[in-house]
Protein backbone atom coordinates (compact mmCIF):
# COMPACT_ATOMS: atom_id res chain seq x y z
CA UNK A 1 0.00 0.00 0.00
CA UNK A 2 1.19 3.19 -0.55
CA UNK A 3 0.50 4.88 3.03
CA UNK A 4 0.84 8.55 1.76
CA UNK A 5 -1.76 8.42 -1.04
CA UNK A 6 -3.82 6.25 0.69
CA UNK A 7 -3.77 8.48 3.84
CA UNK A 8 -4.56 11.45 1.86
CA UNK A 9 -7.86 9.50 0.30
CA UNK A 10 -8.85 8.56 3.97
CA UNK A 11 -8.15 12.07 5.40
CA UNK A 12 -10.51 13.27 2.73
CA UNK A 13 -13.31 10.92 3.42
CA UNK A 14 -12.95 11.08 7.74
CA UNK A 15 -12.77 15.07 7.52
CA UNK A 16 -11.38 14.82 11.35
CA UNK A 17 -10.61 11.84 13.12
CA UNK A 18 -12.19 12.84 16.80
CA UNK A 19 -15.38 14.49 17.57
CA UNK A 20 -17.49 15.56 21.01
CA UNK A 21 -19.76 13.32 22.58
CA UNK A 22 -22.78 14.00 24.40
CA UNK A 23 -22.63 11.76 27.94
CA UNK A 24 -25.48 13.51 29.74
CA UNK A 25 -29.38 13.23 28.59
CA UNK A 26 -31.04 16.38 27.04
CA UNK A 27 -34.42 15.60 25.57
CA UNK A 28 -36.27 17.47 28.53
CA UNK A 29 -36.43 20.47 30.25
CA UNK A 30 -35.66 18.22 33.37
CA UNK A 31 -32.39 16.79 31.54
CA UNK A 32 -31.71 20.58 30.54
CA UNK A 33 -32.35 22.38 33.35
CA UNK A 34 -29.78 19.84 35.43
CA UNK A 35 -27.23 19.91 32.64
CA UNK A 36 -27.56 23.42 31.97
CA UNK A 37 -30.01 26.58 33.69
CA UNK A 38 -30.82 26.94 35.90
CA UNK A 39 -29.09 23.89 37.96
CA UNK A 40 -26.15 24.18 36.35
CA UNK A 41 -25.20 27.26 38.72
CA UNK A 42 -24.69 24.97 41.50
CA UNK A 43 -21.51 23.34 40.34
CA UNK A 44 -19.99 27.01 39.12
CA UNK A 45 -20.28 28.24 42.58
CA UNK A 46 -19.39 25.22 44.07
CA UNK A 47 -15.95 25.58 41.80
CA UNK A 48 -16.28 29.51 42.66
CA UNK A 49 -15.64 28.68 46.09
CA UNK A 50 -13.09 25.79 45.52
CA UNK A 51 -11.48 25.75 42.27
CA UNK A 52 -10.28 22.12 42.85
CA UNK A 53 -13.99 21.25 42.47
CA UNK A 54 -13.86 21.60 38.80
CA UNK A 55 -11.94 18.14 38.89
CA UNK A 56 -14.93 16.80 40.36
CA UNK A 57 -18.02 18.34 38.96
CA UNK A 58 -16.23 18.76 35.08
CA UNK A 59 -14.40 16.39 32.56
CA UNK A 60 -11.62 18.45 33.30
CA UNK A 61 -10.02 15.30 35.36
CA UNK A 62 -9.94 13.36 32.15
CA UNK A 63 -9.00 16.09 29.70
CA UNK A 64 -5.47 16.76 27.96
CA UNK A 65 -4.86 19.54 25.07
CA UNK A 66 -2.42 18.43 22.52
CA UNK A 67 -0.70 21.67 21.76
CA UNK A 68 1.48 22.58 19.08
CA UNK A 69 2.72 25.49 16.82
CA UNK A 70 3.57 23.75 14.03
CA UNK A 71 7.27 24.07 13.63
CA UNK A 72 8.56 20.58 14.07
CA UNK A 73 5.75 18.33 12.90
CA UNK A 74 7.17 15.06 12.57
CA UNK A 75 9.93 15.23 9.95
CA UNK A 76 8.52 17.79 7.98
CA UNK A 77 9.65 20.91 10.14
CA UNK A 78 8.34 23.95 10.09
CA UNK A 79 4.79 23.63 8.83
CA UNK A 80 2.84 26.22 10.56
CA UNK A 81 -0.14 25.00 13.60
CA UNK A 82 -2.59 24.61 10.83
CA UNK A 83 -0.64 22.14 8.64
CA UNK A 84 0.02 20.15 12.09
CA UNK A 85 -3.36 19.48 12.36
CA UNK A 86 -4.12 16.03 11.22
CA UNK A 87 -1.04 14.60 13.60
CA UNK A 88 -2.22 16.34 16.43
CA UNK A 89 -5.78 14.86 16.14
CA UNK A 90 -4.22 11.64 15.42
CA UNK A 91 -2.26 12.28 18.76
CA UNK A 92 -5.82 12.57 20.21
CA UNK A 93 -7.56 9.35 18.70
CA UNK A 94 -4.51 7.12 20.07
CA UNK A 95 -4.89 9.03 23.87
CA UNK A 96 -8.68 7.76 23.78
CA UNK A 97 -7.86 4.72 22.24
CA UNK A 98 -5.08 3.51 24.70
CA UNK A 99 -6.13 5.33 27.87
CA UNK A 100 -9.12 6.66 27.44
CA UNK A 101 -8.13 9.89 27.62
CA UNK A 102 -10.37 12.71 26.61
CA UNK A 103 -7.38 14.89 24.34
CA UNK A 104 -7.99 18.05 22.12
CA UNK A 105 -5.19 19.38 19.05
CA UNK A 106 -4.54 23.17 20.46
CA UNK A 107 -2.49 24.69 17.35
CA UNK A 108 -1.30 28.07 18.59
CA UNK A 109 -0.42 30.47 15.70
CA UNK A 110 2.80 31.72 17.09
CA UNK A 111 6.58 31.08 17.42
CA UNK A 112 7.02 33.29 20.27
CA UNK A 113 7.85 31.61 23.40
CA UNK A 114 6.27 34.18 26.10
CA UNK A 115 3.03 33.89 23.93
CA UNK A 116 2.94 30.01 23.71
CA UNK A 117 3.50 29.65 27.66
CA UNK A 118 1.04 32.74 28.02
CA UNK A 119 -1.69 31.00 26.04
CA UNK A 120 -0.95 27.64 27.34
CA UNK A 121 -1.35 29.10 31.31
CA UNK A 122 -4.24 31.17 30.03
CA UNK A 123 -6.48 27.91 28.98
CA UNK A 124 -4.88 25.60 31.71
CA UNK A 125 -7.78 25.76 33.62
CA UNK A 126 -9.73 23.87 31.22
CA UNK A 127 -7.33 20.85 31.58
CA UNK A 128 -6.43 17.90 33.64
CA UNK A 129 -2.68 18.05 32.42
CA UNK A 130 -0.62 19.64 29.38
CA UNK A 131 1.12 17.19 26.02
CA UNK A 132 3.40 19.44 24.45
CA UNK A 133 3.93 18.47 21.06
CA UNK A 134 6.06 18.94 17.59
CA UNK A 135 7.76 22.24 19.29
CA UNK A 136 11.19 23.16 18.06
CA UNK A 137 14.39 23.17 20.02
CA UNK A 138 15.69 24.93 21.87
CA UNK A 139 12.45 27.01 22.54
CA UNK A 140 10.56 23.37 23.42
CA UNK A 141 13.09 23.44 26.47
CA UNK A 142 12.31 26.88 27.84
CA UNK A 143 8.35 26.49 27.56
CA UNK A 144 8.06 22.82 29.18
CA UNK A 145 10.32 24.50 31.80
CA UNK A 146 8.48 27.68 32.98
CA UNK A 147 4.91 25.65 32.26
CA UNK A 148 6.00 22.81 34.70
CA UNK A 149 7.44 25.53 37.69
CA UNK A 150 4.12 27.61 36.75
CA UNK A 151 1.40 25.32 36.68
CA UNK A 152 -0.09 22.57 39.25
CA UNK A 153 -1.21 20.20 36.38
CA UNK A 154 1.44 17.45 34.86
CA UNK A 155 3.16 19.27 31.44
CA UNK A 156 4.69 16.41 29.05
CA UNK A 157 6.82 17.32 26.23
CA UNK A 158 6.56 13.68 24.28
CA UNK A 159 9.07 14.46 21.30
CA UNK A 160 11.62 14.75 24.40
CA UNK A 161 10.00 12.38 27.57
CA UNK A 162 8.08 10.03 25.59
CA UNK A 163 11.11 9.25 22.95
CA UNK A 164 13.42 8.98 26.13
CA UNK A 165 11.60 6.44 28.05
CA UNK A 166 10.47 3.93 25.09
CA UNK A 167 13.88 4.13 23.95
CA UNK A 168 14.78 3.49 27.64
CA UNK A 169 12.48 0.46 27.62
CA UNK A 170 13.95 -0.71 24.32
CA UNK A 171 17.15 -0.75 25.63
CA UNK A 172 16.37 -2.44 29.03
CA UNK A 173 15.02 -5.04 26.89
CA UNK A 174 17.52 -5.56 24.10
CA UNK A 175 20.59 -5.34 26.97
CA UNK A 176 18.98 -8.79 28.38
CA UNK A 177 18.98 -10.28 25.31
CA UNK A 178 23.51 -8.67 24.26
CA UNK A 179 24.05 -9.88 28.38
CA UNK A 180 25.62 -5.98 28.83
CA UNK A 181 24.79 -4.25 31.80
CA UNK A 182 23.45 -0.91 32.01
CA UNK A 183 26.15 0.75 33.75
CA UNK A 184 29.28 -0.83 31.53
CA UNK A 185 28.13 0.40 27.68
CA UNK A 186 29.27 2.73 25.54
CA UNK A 187 26.38 4.68 24.27
CA UNK A 188 26.41 7.14 20.47
CA UNK A 189 23.18 9.14 20.36
CA UNK A 190 23.37 10.85 17.14
CA UNK A 191 20.88 14.26 16.75
CA UNK A 192 21.66 16.38 19.79
CA UNK A 193 18.20 18.05 19.14
CA UNK A 194 15.56 17.85 21.59
CA UNK A 195 15.05 13.63 21.70
CA UNK A 196 18.45 13.82 21.32
CA UNK A 197 18.89 15.38 24.77
CA UNK A 198 16.17 14.06 26.32
CA UNK A 199 17.35 10.29 25.82
CA UNK A 200 20.68 10.99 26.64
CA UNK A 201 19.82 12.58 30.35
CA UNK A 202 17.46 9.96 31.26
CA UNK A 203 19.99 6.74 29.91
CA UNK A 204 22.46 9.17 32.41
CA UNK A 205 19.29 8.56 35.26
CA UNK A 206 19.31 5.03 34.68
CA UNK A 207 22.82 4.54 34.91
CA UNK A 208 24.40 5.04 31.83
CA UNK A 209 27.97 6.11 32.41
CA UNK A 210 29.30 6.92 28.53
CA UNK A 211 27.57 8.90 26.57
CA UNK A 212 28.78 10.66 23.46
CA UNK A 213 26.40 13.25 21.35
CA UNK A 214 27.16 13.46 17.50
CA UNK A 215 26.07 16.66 15.64
CA UNK A 216 26.41 17.91 12.05
CA UNK A 217 29.54 19.55 12.87
CA UNK A 218 30.90 15.93 15.23
CA UNK A 219 30.95 14.65 18.81
CA UNK A 220 29.75 17.42 20.86
CA UNK A 221 32.90 18.66 23.55
CA UNK A 222 32.56 20.36 26.62
CA UNK A 223 34.93 23.08 26.07
CA UNK A 224 33.93 23.77 22.46
CA UNK A 225 32.59 26.76 21.30
CA UNK A 226 28.94 25.70 21.45
CA UNK A 227 26.22 28.08 20.40
CA UNK A 228 22.88 26.25 21.73
CA UNK A 229 22.92 26.50 25.54
CA UNK A 230 20.82 23.06 25.41
CA UNK A 231 23.72 21.32 23.60
CA UNK A 232 26.07 23.36 25.81
CA UNK A 233 24.55 22.04 28.98
CA UNK A 234 24.54 18.45 27.47
CA UNK A 235 28.15 18.69 26.73
CA UNK A 236 29.25 19.18 30.10
CA UNK A 237 27.28 15.85 30.63
CA UNK A 238 28.24 13.35 28.33
CA UNK A 239 31.76 12.96 26.54
CA UNK A 240 33.63 12.79 29.85
CA UNK A 241 36.97 11.42 28.10
CA UNK A 242 36.20 14.74 25.89
CA UNK A 243 36.95 13.12 22.47
CA UNK A 244 36.46 15.38 19.02
CA UNK A 245 35.54 13.59 15.91
CA UNK A 246 32.74 12.42 13.70
CA UNK A 247 30.43 9.66 13.96
CA UNK A 248 32.22 7.43 12.50
CA UNK A 249 34.75 7.95 14.91
CA UNK A 250 32.50 7.58 18.15
CA UNK A 251 31.18 4.99 16.92
CA UNK A 252 34.34 2.68 16.82
CA UNK A 253 34.02 -0.14 19.94
CA UNK A 254 30.47 1.56 21.17
CA UNK A 255 27.51 -0.85 22.16
CA UNK A 256 24.63 0.72 21.47
CA UNK A 257 24.00 3.79 18.39
CA UNK A 258 20.95 5.91 19.08
CA UNK A 259 19.95 7.84 16.12
CA UNK A 260 17.13 10.64 15.79
CA UNK A 261 18.75 12.58 13.25
CA UNK A 262 18.46 12.45 9.66
CA UNK A 263 18.38 9.97 7.19
CA UNK A 264 20.96 7.78 5.83
CA UNK A 265 23.78 9.02 8.11
CA UNK A 266 24.85 5.88 8.93
CA UNK A 267 27.67 3.81 6.97
CA UNK A 268 27.50 -0.42 7.23
CA UNK A 269 31.14 0.21 7.84
CA UNK A 270 30.41 2.88 10.83
CA UNK A 271 27.96 -0.21 12.37
CA UNK A 272 30.66 -2.75 11.60
CA UNK A 273 33.31 -0.70 13.90
CA UNK A 274 30.82 -1.30 16.44
CA UNK A 275 31.53 -3.54 19.43
CA UNK A 276 30.18 -7.35 19.56
CA UNK A 277 26.55 -8.06 19.81
CA UNK A 278 26.03 -3.74 19.26
CA UNK A 279 22.02 -2.50 19.63
CA UNK A 280 21.22 0.18 16.77
CA UNK A 281 18.47 2.47 16.78
CA UNK A 282 18.02 4.64 14.27
CA UNK A 283 14.88 5.99 14.84
CA UNK A 284 14.62 8.87 11.89
CA UNK A 285 11.52 9.01 9.84
CA UNK A 286 10.05 8.24 6.83
CA UNK A 287 13.76 7.14 6.63
CA UNK A 288 16.22 5.69 9.03
CA UNK A 289 19.82 6.63 9.51
CA UNK A 290 20.54 3.32 7.91
CA UNK A 291 18.11 0.60 6.39
CA UNK A 292 17.67 -2.33 9.02
CA UNK A 293 18.46 -4.89 6.86
CA UNK A 294 22.12 -3.25 6.06
CA UNK A 295 22.42 -2.82 9.56
CA UNK A 296 21.92 -6.52 10.46
CA UNK A 297 24.31 -7.05 7.44
CA UNK A 298 26.76 -4.92 9.10
CA UNK A 299 26.97 -6.93 11.79
CA UNK A 300 24.69 -5.10 14.13
CA UNK A 301 22.57 -7.79 16.55
CA UNK A 302 19.80 -5.83 17.21
CA UNK A 303 17.80 -3.33 15.69
CA UNK A 304 15.02 -0.88 16.38
CA UNK A 305 13.63 1.86 14.26
CA UNK A 306 10.72 4.72 14.59
CA UNK A 307 9.07 2.64 11.39
CA UNK A 308 5.92 0.26 11.89
CA UNK A 309 7.48 -1.41 8.38
CA UNK A 310 10.20 -3.13 10.41
CA UNK A 311 10.54 -5.04 13.35
CA UNK A 312 11.04 -3.23 17.09
CA UNK A 313 8.68 -0.14 16.32
CA UNK A 314 10.10 2.23 19.03
CA UNK A 315 7.00 4.41 19.23
CA UNK A 316 5.70 7.07 21.80
CA UNK A 317 2.79 5.68 21.34
CA UNK A 318 3.43 3.28 23.89
CA UNK A 319 4.08 6.03 26.40
CA UNK A 320 1.85 9.25 26.43
CA UNK A 321 -1.79 7.54 26.44
CA UNK A 322 -0.80 4.96 29.50
CA UNK A 323 1.41 8.15 31.27
CA UNK A 324 -1.39 10.45 30.99
CA UNK A 325 -3.89 7.54 32.15
CA UNK A 326 -1.78 7.10 35.05
CA UNK A 327 -1.35 10.75 36.14
CA UNK A 328 -4.70 12.29 36.03
CA UNK A 329 -6.11 8.76 38.21
CA UNK A 330 -4.23 9.74 40.71
CA UNK A 331 -4.38 13.72 40.21
CA UNK A 332 -0.92 14.47 39.45
CA UNK A 333 0.75 17.80 39.93
CA UNK A 334 3.29 17.19 37.57
CA UNK A 335 5.32 14.45 35.92
CA UNK A 336 8.33 13.94 37.61
CA UNK A 337 11.65 11.45 36.81
CA UNK A 338 10.60 8.40 39.16
CA UNK A 339 7.05 8.67 36.90
CA UNK A 340 9.27 8.53 33.61
CA UNK A 341 11.32 5.99 34.47
CA UNK A 342 8.47 3.79 36.19
CA UNK A 343 6.80 4.25 32.79
CA UNK A 344 10.03 2.62 30.86
CA UNK A 345 9.59 -0.55 33.15
CA UNK A 346 6.18 -0.90 32.77
CA UNK A 347 6.81 -0.88 29.25
CA UNK A 348 9.61 -3.67 28.71
CA UNK A 349 8.36 -5.63 31.66
CA UNK A 350 5.45 -6.49 29.18
CA UNK A 351 7.65 -8.33 26.99
CA UNK A 352 8.12 -11.94 29.01
CA UNK A 353 11.29 -13.41 29.12
CA UNK A 354 9.85 -16.40 26.70
CA UNK A 355 8.63 -13.93 24.77
CA UNK A 356 12.16 -11.70 24.13
CA UNK A 357 13.67 -12.33 21.18
CA UNK A 358 16.11 -10.19 18.89
CA UNK A 359 13.07 -9.11 16.66
CA UNK A 360 10.70 -8.29 19.67
CA UNK A 361 11.58 -6.57 22.41
CA UNK A 362 9.17 -4.21 22.63
CA UNK A 363 5.55 -4.89 22.83
CA UNK A 364 3.02 -3.54 20.07
CA UNK A 365 1.21 -0.15 19.96
CA UNK A 366 -1.73 -1.51 19.92
CA UNK A 367 -1.05 -4.28 23.04
CA UNK A 368 -3.27 -2.74 25.83
CA UNK A 369 -1.41 -4.40 28.25
CA UNK A 370 1.52 -2.02 28.04
CA UNK A 371 -0.91 0.79 28.03
CA UNK A 372 -2.37 -0.56 31.32
CA UNK A 373 1.54 -1.03 32.86
CA UNK A 374 2.09 2.33 32.06
CA UNK A 375 -0.56 3.66 34.03
CA UNK A 376 -0.41 1.39 36.99
CA UNK A 377 3.43 2.36 37.30
CA UNK A 378 2.67 5.78 37.16
CA UNK A 379 0.12 6.28 38.84
CA UNK A 380 2.24 4.38 41.99
CA UNK A 381 5.07 6.58 41.40
CA UNK A 382 3.47 9.44 41.55
CA UNK A 383 1.85 8.56 45.17
CA UNK A 384 5.52 6.77 46.26
CA UNK A 385 7.05 10.15 45.10
CA UNK A 386 4.24 12.51 46.77
CA UNK A 387 2.55 14.09 43.80
CA UNK A 388 -0.83 12.40 43.83
CA UNK A 389 -3.01 15.26 45.02
CA UNK A 390 -5.82 12.19 45.75
CA UNK A 391 -3.19 9.69 47.47
CA UNK A 392 -0.88 10.25 49.91
CA UNK A 393 1.46 7.14 50.78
Amino acid sequence: MDYRAESLKKHGEWRGKIETKVRVPVCSREDLSLAYTPGVAEPCMAIHEDVEKSFDLTRRWNTVPVITDGTAVLGLGNIGPEAGMPVMEGKCALFKEFGDVDAFPICIGSRDTEDIIKTIKLIAGSFGGINLEDISAPRCFEIETRLKQELDIPVFHDDQHGTAIVTAAALLNALKLADKKIDQIKVVINGPGSAGIAIAKFLLAFGVKDIKMCGPNGLLCDGDNIENPAKREIAKLTNLSKMHGTLADGLKGADVLIGVSVANCVTKEMVASMAEKSIVFVCANPVPEINPDDAKEAGAYIVGTGSSEYANQINNVLVFPGLFRGALDVRANTVNLEMMMAAARGIASCVSDSELSREYILPKAWDKRAHEAVAKAVAEAAINTGVSKLYKK
